[in-house]
């Protein structure tokens, strides 16, 4: 594209100096990128030239276009960034900054690439805290660039944008990954941010590649019907006209777009047919004023029946993004759905922009309105306490949940609307809301009525913190199995609660805990010193501090030694499911390793049960192979012929493991009924059940196949959690 060309696409209202800026660096990224050329073998200055063109699109002023020309100047040229702040002036110098560094995003998020090749170390571990060490202070740098200045994050959705639209010149692994990282982060970015025009081409482009034959499917079926569904839609638009005008209600009124990637998630998430799908038409009306907008849905609702459950406003709520706009459905005249938005032409510009709408370069507006620096609040609240956040992966985690998730409404006693992810429970309100009320929550109110700490908010639930004068979280808040406290900020400023209490009292408790845990599961408290590079600890002691802190969870410890024990490490493979014929099978022969011997059958001790996860020794027997036991069976250490045991080792595991349980409660009706549930809900199989009473007390014995020591320490959580169930533990040999 040439420069005269490039310049007609430019916001008719910029002044001469304006121009005269966009045009030097125009010439300046033609300069630095010369001799650069993209996947399709054009000069790589156009796609420069293309992005600064979809920000004049948005009518951005022009620091953010010469920003999206230059956005890659730094990265691949020798122009450096004190040149471009010489040039253009401080605020483009920080944007193009800030642009630099977020590209490092989504590097970031591909565990496929590592900062620092494992075979340049000797120490894999080594590799890991580097690795770690890299991600943190990348993502650190990042959200510092997102929070001071947000309008980076719009040139780099630009990029992506331009990137997609020429995703088919690359190969076909590279198209697969570029568009799945589109999909995991750049759309749902844009969706934040309430970009709305971006946000559905980034999805639809993505999805091409994603799933070709998905969309291939999808784009025909349309296309097949355009002709039938733009005739309705007419038709539709026509009698809705004529009713709002009589009513004296000026409106524009459009058919809603449907978007390939859109109707691709109702159909799965609705597990309905296409056919379906299809009989959810949309329009949406534009009109003058607010209360045109409340008049012209009482007007709507009075001609056609609203379909229950699907009125939503979003004006009188509106969202963290600053979408506002009325919906709802009806049933129309022939009888099918009609889904019907109704808003401002104000409201319908920041639906289409979202954030972007407040960079708009407009008459009387030249510079961003601190008000609106306000709606980006999620991104400066993520950057403060991540700060305390060392975990690398718990820091990913959180980015791609607590930022893209879908989101709930919630009110405050006072009226006030609070914005949390989805599936968001009392203590993850509590702590956003102050961490010290996080911290003293003692119980909820929603709708004036108490609930659990683990009930999931939903939009429009007044919620009301129940707070203790004194006092601190509960460690049970960081246990997974519970679900009470669910968002990555809460755990958060948990864990930092405990990390600031006593030392020793953390690693008195935190070596309680883990006792506690492996008595309960059977297990032995040996070759922990084996997990510690893994756990990011230097010492045993270490690794009870944090686990009494909160920064280590008990099922991760166990989990790691599981996999240790089951040489779980050499193949990412998940453990198969086999239904049992007796409590005891034989074994393949690949399921235990005896050393020394190959292809020799193998059968689980009745007398002690071992499953992956024990220390386990083989006794050979006559006839029958070796059977295997853990090596504190009675029956082994009463053996006399010591050369008739050998060593053996968990294999490849391919069979369910029968395993003990013993469960200690108070009777009550539906005691047994909810055991089972339990054990169904996880779905493992319930080999042997007896139960003893004695006053009101009553022991139950299961025998239960399970894959491991992982799924059985979530079993007996959620046992434990059991109404009047006050033990449940593995049955130890014997």
């Amino acid at each position: 594209m040439q420069i005269e060309q490039f310049l007609e696409k430019l916001p008719k209202n910029y002044t001469p100096l304006d121009l005269d800026q966009v045009k030097k660096a125009f010439h300046m990224a033609e300069i630095a990128h010369k001799g650069q050329t993209l996947h399709s073998g054009l000069p790589y200055v156009n796609h420069c030239i293309a992005v600064a063109v979809i920000l004049a699109e948005l009518a951005f002023p022009p620091e953010l276009i010469i920003a999206g020309l230059l956005h890659d100047v730094i990265e691949y040229s020798d122009i450096t960034l004190d040149q471009i702040q010489k040039e253009f002036g401080s605020e483009v110098a920080e944007l193009v900054d800030g642009v630099t560094k977020l590209t490092q995003l989504p590097n970031l998020l591909k565990a496929d690439q590592r900062v620092v090749s494992a075979l340049q170390l000797k120490d894999p571990s080594q590799h890991r805290k580097i690795r770690d060490d890299e991600i943190v202070e990348a993502l650190r740098k990042t959200f510092l660039a997102m929070s001071e200045d947000a309008r980076v994050v719009l040139v780099k959705l630009a990029d992506r944008l331009h990137c997609m639209r020429t995703l088919s010149h690359y190969d076909e692994a590279s198209q697969k990954r570029i568009a799945q990282e589109t999909l995991d982060i750049f759309a749902p970015l844009a969706n934040r941010l309430g970009i709305w025009q971006i946000k559905w081409e980034l999805e639809d482009l993505a999805f091409r590649y994603v799933a070709p034959e998905e969309y291939r499917e999808i784009a025909e079926k349309l296309a097949d019907r355009r002709a039938d569904r733009e005739k309705q839609i007419q038709d539709i638009i026509s009698r809705l006209s004529k009713v709002l005008e009589a009513e004296g209600i000026k409106s524009e009124i459009s058919g809603r777009p449907k978007h390939i990637y859109s109707i691709y998630k109702k159909i799965s998430r609705k597990e309905m047919p296409f056919e379906l799908l299809m009989d959810l038409r949309g329009v949406r009306l534009i009109v003058e004023d607010v209360a045109s907008c409340y008049k012209a849905l009482g007007v709507v609702h009075m001609k056609w029946r609203p379909i229950p459950g699907e009125f939503d406003d979003y004006i009188a709520a509106k969202k963290d993004n600053d979408y506002q706009s009325l919906h709802t459905a009806v049933i129309f005249d022939d009888g099918k759905p009609l889904e019907v938005q109704i808003r401002t032409a104000e409201m319908h510009e920041k639906a289409e922009f979202g954030i972007a709408a407040h960079w708009s370069y407009k008459e009387g507006r030249t510079k961003i309105e601190d008000p609106y620096q306000e709606k980006i609040g999620w991104l400066r609240s993520m950057s403060i306490w991540q700060q305390d956040n060392e975990d690398a992966n718990d820091f990913v985690d959180s980015w791609k949940s607590d930022v893209f998730k879908d989101r709930v409404y919630v009110l405050t006693p006072q009226g006030d609307i609070i914005d949390l992810p989805a599936g968001s429970t009392p203590i993850d309100f509590a702590y956003h809301v102050h961490t010290e009320i996080g911290h003293r929550c003692r119980g909820a109110k929603i709708n004036g009525k108490l609930v659990s700490l683990n009930y999931i908010l939903q939009t429009g639930n007044q919620v009301e913190i129940l707070t203790a004068k004194r006092g601190g979280p509960s460690r049970d808040w960081l246990n997974p199995s519970l679900g009470l406290a669910r968002t990555s900020r809460a755990r958060s400023k948990i864990r930092q609660w405990f990390k600031r209490q006593d030392r020793e009292l953390n690693l008195t408790q935190g070596k309680a805990l883990l006792e506690k845990e492996f008595k309960r599961l059977g297990l032995k408290q040996i070759e922990l010193d084996k997990v510690l590079p893994e756990l990011g600890v230097k010492s045993i002691d270490d690794l009870y501090v944090a686990i009494g802190s909160g920064d280590v969870g008990i099922g991760r410890v166990v989990n790691k030694l599981a996999e240790l024990a089951e040489v779980a490490l050499e193949e990412d493979t998940e453990l198969g499911f086999e239904l049992f014929e007796v409590p005891t099978p034989i074994l393949p022969s690949d399921a235990v390793r005896v050393m020394g011997l190959k292809g020799i059958a193998t059968t689980m001790g009745k007398c002690c049960n071992p499953m992956p996860g024990d220390e386990i020794i083989g006794y050979i027997t006559r006839g029958r192979g070796a059977t295997i036991h853990r090596q504190d069976c009675p029956n082994i250490l009463r053996v006399n012929e010591k050369e008739r045991l050998v060593t053996v080792s968990w294999g490849q595991p391919g069979k369910i493991f029968a395993v003990p349980i013993e469960i200690k409660a108070y009777d009550r009706q539906g005691l047994v009924t909810d055991i089972s549930k339990v054990v169904s809900e996880e779905g493992v199989n319930l080999i042997d059940m007896s139960m003893k009473m004695s006053q009101h007390l009553v022991v139950i014995k299961l025998v239960i196949g399970v894959q491991g020591i992982t799924q059985l320490s979530r079993i007996l959580t959620k046992l434990e959690n059991l109404p009047n169930v006050y033990e449940a533990k593995r049955r130890g040999p014997g």
